[in-house]
C-alpha cells in the first residue's frame, strides 16, 4: 500500500469572503465546496482546488470570525509548497503577488510569499511526471497556473522522532525530507527547526495536512497508523470523504482521506461552491446555520452576474 501523497491542506481564516478573495481571486483557484465544519456547524469550512475538485490540490479553511492571527511553532505546519511548469510561471506569479500589494521573494527556482493572515507559500517548478491539477482563470493563462501540492514544511525540534512512523506508513526519505508516493502522485513534508516562541494557532495558520487513500485501503491505513506507535481517531464520514486523524511523533497533526466520493456527491461539476451545501447529517440546521453564516460569492459567480 502506499498513500497518493498529499489529499489536502486544513488552515484558518478570520474571513472568509477575503479568503475567498486571496485564494479564488489571486491565486486562481476554484472555490469547489462551500460548507460548514462539522465539529462546529455555525462556521464556514470552504474549500479550494483544481476544476475538478481533486484531491492533491485542494486547500481547505476553517473560517472562525474575528480570530487573531496565529504563529507556527513546533510541531505545526508552516508553509505549503504548490508545482507550477517553469520558470516562465514564476516571473508571472512574482508580477502577479506584487501588483495585488504582497510582498515576495525569488530564489532560484521558488518564489516565496505569504497570504494577507500571514500564511506562507512557496511555488516550486516542478520535476515530476504526475498529472498537473490545475484550475481556469479569465487573468492566468493555463500553462502559468498552479499545478497541485509539492510539498508542506513543518517545524520539528526533534524530527528523527517522526521517522519510524512515516516508514510504516511508507513515506521514503531520512533526515527532515520524507515522500509519500503512490501510482498517480507524490508528495513531500519537510522538517524545519523551529522559532524559540511556541506556536498559536489562529487565523493564518494550519490546522492539519491530510494524505491520500484509495477507499479501499483505508481501514488498512488505520491498523497501519495503530502499529506505529500513533493512537488514530476512528474513521470518520466526512460526507465528501472518509478521514482518520492522528498526530505524528513530532506533533502536526495529520488525516488519512479517502479518495472520494468527491464534491460532485451533493451538487453539479459546473456549479461546485456556489451554494451552500450540507451534507445529509446537517441538512436539518440549515434554518439557523444559514442565518449565522454571513453570504460569501466566489470572483467566478460574481463574473457570471
Amino acid at each position: 500500500m502506499k498513500l497518493e501523497g498529499i489529499h489536502h491542506v486544513t488552515a484558518i481564516t478570520a474571513d472568509a469572503q477575503d479568503n475567498v478573495d486571496f485564494y479564488a481571486g489571486v491565486l486562481g483557484l476554484r472555490l469547489v465546496k462551500k460548507t460548514v465544519n462539522q465539529d462546529d456547524p455555525s462556521v464556514y469550512h470552504t474549500f479550494f482546488s483544481d476544476e475538478e475538485g481533486n484531491a492533491g490540490s485542494d486547500i481547505t479553511f476553517f473560517e472562525f470570525p474575528g480570530a487573531p492571527l496565529g504563529r507556527a511553532g513546533d510541531g505545526m505546519v508552516h508553509t505549503v509548497a504548490w508545482r507550477v511548469a517553469s520558470a516562465a510561471a514564476l516571473d508571472f506569479w512574482a508580477g502577479r503577488i506584487a501588483a495585488n500589494g504582497i510582498e515576495a521573494e525569488r530564489d532560484g527556482d521558488v518564489l516565496r510569499f505569504a497570504d494577507p493572515e500571514g500564511l506562507a507559500h512557496e511555488l516550486r517548478v516542478s520535476d515530476v511526471a504526475d498529472p498537473p491539477l490545475s484550475a481556469r482563470h479569465p487573468e492566468i493563462p493555463a500553462e502559468h497556473a498552479l499545478q497541485g501540492f509539492d510539498a508542506v514544511r513543518a517545524y520539528a525540534a526533534a524530527p528523527e522522532h517522526s521517522e519510524g512512523l512515516l516508514a510504516e506508513l511508507g513515506f521514503e526519505g531520512s533526515g527532515g525530507s520524507w515522500e509519500s508516493r503512490g501510482a498517480i502522485r507524490g508528495g513531500w513534508i519537510h522538517y524545519d527547526e523551529p522559532p524559540p516562541a511556541p506556536g498559536l494557532q489562529g487565523a493564518g495558520t494550519v490546522h492539519h495536512v491530510a494524505w491520500a487513500s484509495t477507499p479501499e485501503e483505508h481501514e488498512q491505513w488505520r491498523a497501519k497508523v495503530a502499529a506505529g506507535g500513533a493512537r488514530p481517531t476512528p474513521v470518520i464520514d466526512r460526507f465528501y470523504f472518509r478521514s482518520i486523524y492522528f498526530r505524528e511523533p513530532s506533533g502536526v497533526l495529520f488525516e488519512i482521506a479517502t479518495l472520494g466520493p468527491g464534491f460532485d456527491v451533493d451538487e453539479p461539476a459546473e456549479h461546485l461552491g456556489e451554494k451552500l451545501s450540507l451534507p445529509p447529517a446537517y441538512e436539518h440546521l440549515r434554518p439557523q446555520v444559514e442565518a449565522n453564516l454571513k453570504p460569501i460569492t466566489s470572483p467566478r459567480q460574481r463574473a457570471a452576474g
